[in-house]
């Protein structure tokens, strides 16, 4: 995975990089174990959770780029 999209899994995100794991946590989002929300995309993750997703695909991206 080159970068993380609003199209992104949050599961492939995980698999990929558990250290991202906080920041869903800090949007609310303390079910990851959960198939339901692994399965679910960045964007259908930040509607539900009232995130701006473009916010959310900054961070991660950088957060990755910085490993």
């Amino acid at each position: 995975m080159a970068s993380v999209t609003k199209d992104t899994i949050i599961g492939d995100i995980l698999d990929l990089d558990g250290t991202t794991a906080p920041f869903f946590l800090a949007m609310g989002m303390h079910c990851l174990g959960c198939p339901a929300s692994r399965g679910e995309s960045l964007e259908e993750a930040c509607l539900v959770h009232g995130v701006n997703v473009d916010e959310l695909v900054e961070k991660l991206n950088q957060h990755l780029a910085s490993k």
